[in-house]
């Protein structure tokens, strides 16, 4: 589990520390009610999210002993109390249930209690699972742990349901949506009643229609906060399919999409960082590095939503900045000046180490950018937007399956040709299934039909795309990628469509189309929560951070989504990975 730290929870414009401390003191109370010494089994994607909230020295202080994984079986210690902690998924009830099994089979030592806490809700075809596997009379206890917005940062948050685009939009599933309006009621419950609440999309609504039900239940018992946040903007993933499958060229975009960051926190690999620690092993670490990003760093906090055109020179100044700052021990003549420079030590000493960091992560990004492959697929991303050589088969796009790269790219370029071309003629998208089948293998084909059951891939129909870029200026000319005038430059050129509206829905008059409103008044907008349904990019999250730094915008913004997504993460929902059969028996 990771350490929290949680100081930048609070220096944001709404305090989110508050979030955080709430969901601690429930999942305390909920492993307070079983008495004595106790080991936590964690579902393997839970522990991220559980680190963010409570650190291990605080689980201590409540008797817990042992932490493990459900996948690496029970803990052998001597605890009397196991509890299992993990999503209600059938899949996992079946590991559950193996794990109680084993622990029958080998009866003996501590006599010991078990309990399941389900995340966020109890699931009664988990535990009619749990009964037909002949293990739910073991179970001493079921609770469930309402977690659902985890804080990632002063203003940032998310669910972590990584899953929650294919269930709505593939499988019909909306419990993910249930799940939202209820963290909507629990930041309400906190942070005061929202007054004023927009939508857009299919799976808004159904949100908002949610939570306002919920909200007649309680039978006016809300609790009477002055409201901290003043307008809800919901906004389903599948209004804007685009930017989600445009490489981010952020610098916090492109650290996602090249390693993966899960839970505010990035494994690198370990050669980069050797020198930078000046560790003397024998051989080359194997342990990747785990980095943590959040706005306790303050560099990065700096860094994070620039283009990365632009983060050299921000980290050259910085260089020479501490260099200078350092050098000050040269220039400290009396007593008085080397107690000044000794008490600004662990600050200037934090800050070269993070230094030291940043420069490594970006020699290892610009390694990436650097590469033809990269330039290549960047250059033909920027002709589809632009409306350039959308209409029949591209060449690039022919030429990577030629080469065999990634099936996710090629799959990426084709989903961004057919959404700027309005869809694809019936020829170039036969071209293109054929090439992808005979390539890649036909265990694929599923692949293919989910992709154009969620609108990805579909047939040239109406020519919405020019439309909608030229009435909400998708396309910027001239970017500013160093000093930025406009939420383009997360794009090098294009603005997403999805912060576009959040942007209009800040002026007057586009309110008056609202799905949903409580007590609205005509006060002012200060504080505007956008909640993204399906998952958000960290380039999104950059261009909403650039609005609130704006002088004339009037707006601060805080972010709530399902997930945090890139195209290749949005991709892998989408995927079906099928092996072939083998028929040979010899």
């Amino acid at each position: 589990m990771a350490s929290t730290g949680g100081s930048h929870l609070s220096s944001g414009k709404i305090n989110l520390s508050l979030l955080r401390d709430f969901y601690r003191r429930e999942l305390l109370e909920a492993l307070d009610k079983c008495l004595g010494s106790k080991a936590l089994v964690w579902d393997n994607d839970l522990t991220g999210p559980f680190g963010l909230i409570a650190e291990y020295s605080l689980l201590k202080e409540h008797e817990v002993e042992d932490v493990s994984l459900q996948t690496s079986g029970l803990p052998p210690s001597n605890v009397q109390n196991i509890i299992f902690i993990a999503r209600p998924r059938l899949k996992l009830m079946d590991l559950i249930a193996q794990n109680l099994l084993q622990s029958e089979e080998q009866k003996g030592g501590f006599r010991k209690e078990y309990h399941i806490i389900f995340v966020p809700r109890k699931s009664l075809l988990c535990e009619k699972r749990l009964k037909d596997l002949g293990v739910y009379g073991t179970l001493a206890n079921i609770e469930e742990f309402s977690l659902s917005l985890i804080p990632f940062d002063y203003d940032l948050m998310s669910m972590e349901m990584d899953n929650s685009f294919k269930e709505c939009y593939l499988e019909n599933d909306f419990t993910s949506m249930h799940y939202a309006a209820q963290s909507l009621m629990t930041l309400q419950t906190l942070y005061g009643v929202i007054p004023n609440i927009c939508g857009k999309g299919d799976c808004a609504k159904q949100v908002v229609d949610m939570m306002l039900r919920m909200r007649r239940e309680l039978c006016g018992q809300e609790p009477n906060i002055t409201p901290q946040i003043d307008h809800l903007l919901i906004l389903d993933r599948n209004v804007d399919l685009l930017t989600p499958l445009l490489s981010q060229l952020t610098y916090e975009g492109l650290i996602d999409e090249i390693f993966d960051i899960n839970n505010t926190s990035v494994k690198l690999p370990p050669e980069k960082f050797q020198s930078a620690q000046g560790e003397e092993t024998k051989g080359v670490p194997t342990e990747p590095k785990k980095v943590i990003l959040n706005s306790s760093d303050v560099l990065y906090a700096d860094l994070r939503d620039k283009n990365f055109n632009a983060v050299g020179s921000i980290v050259s100044k910085k260089a020479k900045t501490i260099t200078a700052e350092f050098d000050e021990r040269h220039s400290a003549k009396t007593v008085s000046d080397m107690k000044q420079f000794v008490s600004k030590l662990p600050h200037l000493q934090q800050v070269r180490a993070s230094l030291s960091i940043h420069t490594s992560i970006a020699e290892l990004v610009k390694e990436y950018t650097d590469t033809d492959e990269f330039i290549d697929c960047l250059r033909c991303q920027q002709e589809f937007i632009n409306s350039i050589e959308t209409d029949k088969v591209h060449t690039y796009i022919e030429d990577c399956m030629g080469k065999q790269e990634p099936i996710n790219k090629v799959l990426r370029l084709i989903c961004i040709q057919s959404y700027c071309n309005n869809g694809l003629k019936p020829k170039v998208l036969d071209y293109y299934k054929r090439e992808v089948l005979q390539t890649y293998g036909f265990e694929h084909i599923i692949t293919i039909m989910n992709l154009e059951r969620a609108g990805f891939i579909r047939l040239f129909g109406n020519r919405t795309y020019p439309t909608i870029k030229k009435s909400l200026r998708l396309i910027m000319e001239d970017v500013n990628e160093m000093v930025p005038n406009d939420i383009s430059y997360v794009y090098s050129g294009y603005a997403p469509l999805s912060i576009r509206l959040a942007l209009y829905y800040a002026r007057p008059g586009w309110r008056r189309s609202s799905i949903g409103s409580i007590n609205s008044t005509a006060a002012e907008q200060k504080i505007t929560l956008v909640f993204f349904l399906g998952g958000v990019t960290y380039a999104e999250i950059a261009a909403l951070r650039f609005l609130a730094q704006q002088d004339d915008g009037g707006t601060d913004y805080v972010i709530a989504t399902t997930s945090i997504l890139s195209g290749e993460t949005l991709l892998n929902q989408v995927s079906v990975p099928l092996e072939p059969a083998k028929l040979n028996p010899f």
